[in-house]
């Protein structure tokens, strides 16, 4: 699979300057974890969730979540096991195989559920790449590691990932904090080579204090939330070979609603003849709060988000493109030649690159760039959600 795959080999010449590479279940954990891209949530009981799973493949979707947890009521829990179980069974009968289905991963409640769900998938559960952890703490986390490196080795499959939830109440109480974290740092880090990506449960977050954001905040103007987020990235996510992938909150809001606020979607990106039109429909969406959070996301230290509609997709996606501009600037700073240091003015001449202080962000981009690709330098944000839409 690859990022915009599902547009024209044409009409990504025409947008990329490199294209997204190509990756599967098999490549390493590092290029996995910067790919996961918009990961699409879905409740396990939807009844065509095969045909649903093959129809967002199609629409750019490359990573999805089919989820036993917070997203069905505790009644449903032994149904959507046992639709898994027929929606897997269904994906199998696929000439294609794998190729072409989203990294797939169940969001589980307890440990016990791992093995189980894996034995009951048979065959067709070489679809899997792994599992979510909710509620993921230090005392919970061992016992799902465990449980996912069991069901890995049972199976017989090459690899399960693990890709775990903080979100419980001692994340975000101040006097539990540093605790929680040195605990969740010490789990993860023991089974380093299992935990593919960090999550974050902000709704969960939210909960605690009764708060809920409107589509005209982000999860940053809550600065509750926003101070989770930070010691998160301080202590899971340094640029030093110690951290892991953290990936973006869920933005929640998919429908028009009455705004309190002047829209925060620039006009300059859309002059162009045709596109405001594009801007409009986002607006009406209540994408723009969207797209500025994709954007503080990455600005914090995040990479990916977790999405609960098929219409938020693109746009991360489009957001994660490396512009021409970044790229130029990531290849300066790490070429060999400037091991040693120094400081040089841009090939765009707008900004200064010093050649240590940015290695770890030229590191990061440029494998941003590898599977999200390059724009062409005219080719901006808007021609890529463009392309991502018309399929």
């Amino acid at each position: 699979m690859r990022h915009f795959g599902h547009i024209s080999p044409t009409v990504r010449k025409d947008l990329f300057h490199q294209e997204p590479a190509e990756f599967s279940i098999a490549s390493p954990a590092h290029i996995l974890a910067a790919a996961l891209g918009a990961t699409l949530y879905s409740p396990a009981t939807r009844p065509h969730l095969a045909a649903d799973i093959r129809k967002q493949a199609g629409r750019g979707v490359v990573s999805m979540v089919l989820c036993l947890e917070d997203s069905i009521s505790d009644s449903d829990v032994l149904g959507g096991e046992e639709n898994l179980v027929r929606q897997f069974a269904d994906l199998d009968t696929d000439p294609a195989g794998t190729a072409g289905l989203p990294l797939l991963f169940i969001r589980v409640r307890t440990p016990e559920q791992i093995p189980d769900l894996v034995r009951r998938l048979g065959g067709p559960v070489r679809h899997l790449a792994g599992f979510v952890l909710p509620k993921f703490t230090e005392s919970r986390g061992t016992a799902f590691l465990d449980a996912v490196a069991d069901a890995e080795s049972a199976s017989g499959l090459p690899r399960l990932y693990a890709m775990p939830v903080l979100e419980t109440p001692d994340l975000l109480h101040l006097e539990t904090r540093v605790d929680a974290l040195a605990g969740i740092s010490r789990t993860v880090n023991r089974y380093r080579e299992r935990v593919l990506a960090l999550r974050l449960g902000v709704t969960d977050f939210c909960s605690v204090y009764g708060l809920r954001r409107t589509p005209d905040m982000t999860a940053y103007d809550v600065q509750i939330v926003a101070g989770v987020i930070a010691d998160v990235v301080n202590v899971l996510s340094r640029a030093d070979g110690t951290g892991f992938t953290v990936t973006g909150p869920v933005w929640e809001y998919f429908r028009s609603q009455q705004r309190l606020f002047k829209p925060q979607l620039r006009r300059s990106p859309f002059l162009e003849e045709g596109v405001e039109e594009l801007r409009t429909a986002l607006i009406e969406h209540d994408l723009d709060g969207l797209l500025r959070e994709i954007e503080l996301d990455r600005a914090n230290g995040l990479l990916g988000k977790t999405c609960i509609h098929p219409a938020h997709v693109t746009p991360v996606h489009a957001l994660s493109v490396v512009s021409h501009e970044e790229f130029s600037d990531a290849q300066d700073i790490l070429r060999p030649e400037r091991g040693g240091g120094g400081v040089m003015r841009s090939v765009y001449t707008n900004k200064m690159n010093e050649v240590k202080p940015h290695r770890a962000w030229a590191e990061r981009t440029m494998l941003r760039a590898e599977v999200f690709g390059v724009a062409k330098q005219e080719v901006g944000f808007v021609d890529l959600l463009t392309a991502g839409l018309q399929v």
